[in-house]
């Protein structure tokens, strides 16, 4: 199963969706420079009661991705995570309007407002606010082994010690003069993102300390939260920390002792493995018999077996086609002399019964 938080809600739907690297870099590129647009950005301004934004673009450019999708209907089990406020408490999402949770777990207090879900109309914050990295949450659904991927921010530690009063007038002396010592204190908004993510951040302590969970932490701290412009420069940060992480499980035998069950499962009870458990044979011919142009791209491992597979089906089906027009060519050549030999036949005796009749004339 994949679950996810904030961008990790979006980037697990589009894995669970495509299964595929290729189709979900491709997906997720084109959102991130959609969401670079300052064009778009500042026609979705609007008077800052609840939020900078409306949240209208940010809709489209997600509602764009997944279209009409439903979470049942992804290839691999999934689920989402939303802070709803009305209420005050976490929100799992199994199941309903895929890009409407998706938007909810994305949505960061003060940039979107809360979302309303379709079910119930409670509103629904940023998951992060109150689980950053779900791992308790997969393994409360029967995961045992969780890979948990951290692409959090973090916030300074190193902040300066004022005293007991603060003035802000100081403050702003010490940040607009380029002679004196800078100085590192929170603003407002920092204070309420750092009070929001307390309760988070004491459920990422615990997780990560955990026996059941593998914990990644790519090398991202440089990066903004709104960088969505350094797309294909994080992208391969985050696949060369992913290569030496696997490297180093694959020679320490991490990844052996995370197959272990399945091993076993599969000597036992061959039939117990599934790997797609939500998919049926009607979704397997949807696939099978869908018929587009192939897009020139740069293909992972999985893609290669997919191609292979669908030249191995289509390969088929072009031979079975030629054995049927062959083996038609053939029937009617037979059934082409069998009407020749039939019409000599009629003629050679037409022409005897002609000439007996003549002789019994004379």
């Amino acid at each position: 199963m994949i679950g996810g938080t904030s961008i990790g809600a979006f980037m697990g739907a589009l894995y669970a969706e495509e299964r595929s690297y290729t189709q979900m870099s491709i997906k997720a590129r084109q959102w991130a420079m959609n969401m670079n647009s300052v064009f778009k950005t500042v026609l979705d301004l609007t008077y800052p009661i609840t939020s900078m934004f409306s949240g209208a673009s940010f809709n489209n450019g997600i509602s764009s991705i997944f279209k009409d999708k439903q979470i049942e209907d992804l290839w691999i089990p999934y689920f989402t995570i939303t802070t709803d406020i009305t209420a005050s408490e976490m929100r799992v999402h199994t199941d309903g309007c895929l890009w409407r949770y998706v938007r909810a777990s994305m949505s960061l207090s003060g940039y979107l407002p809360p979302l309303c879900d379709p079910k119930d109309g409670h509103l629904l914050m940023d998951g992060g606010y109150i689980n950053n990295l779900p791992a308790d949450v997969a393994r409360s659904m029967g995961a045992k082994v969780v890979i948990a991927i951290d692409v959090g921010s973090r916030d300074e530690t190193n902040l300066t010690n004022y005293g007991d009063a603060l003035s802000g007038w100081w403050l702003l002396w010490k940040r607009w003069n380029p002679l004196v010592e800078k100085v590192k204190v929170p603003n407002m908004a920092e204070i309420q993102t750092r009070l929001a993510y307390v309760c988070c951040v004491r459920q990422l302590e615990m997780v990560k300390n955990s026996d059941y969970c593998e914990y990644i932490r790519p090398s991202i701290d440089r990066y903004g939260t709104l960088d969505f412009g350094k797309f294909n420069e994080i992208c391969e940060v985050g696949y060369q920390h992913g290569k030496t992480v696997f490297n180093v499980w694959c020679r320490s035998g991490v990844l052996d002792k995370m197959l272990k069950d399945r091993q076993e499962l599969c000597q036992t009870k061959p039939s117990a493995i599934v790997t797609c458990p939500t998919t049926s044979f009607t979704d397997l011919a949807e696939i099978v018999s869908r018929i587009e142009p192939v897009k020139a791209a740069v293909v992972d491992d999985e893609s290669d077996y997919q191609t292979e597979y669908e030249e191995e089906v289509f390969g088929s089906q072009k031979d079975d086609y030629v054995n049927f027009l062959s083996n038609q060519a053939e029937e009617d050549s037979d059934s082409q002399d069998q009407e020749v030999r039939l019409r000599k036949h009629a003629s050679g005796t037409s022409q005897d019964s002609q000439a007996s009749s003549e002789s019994k004339t004379s």
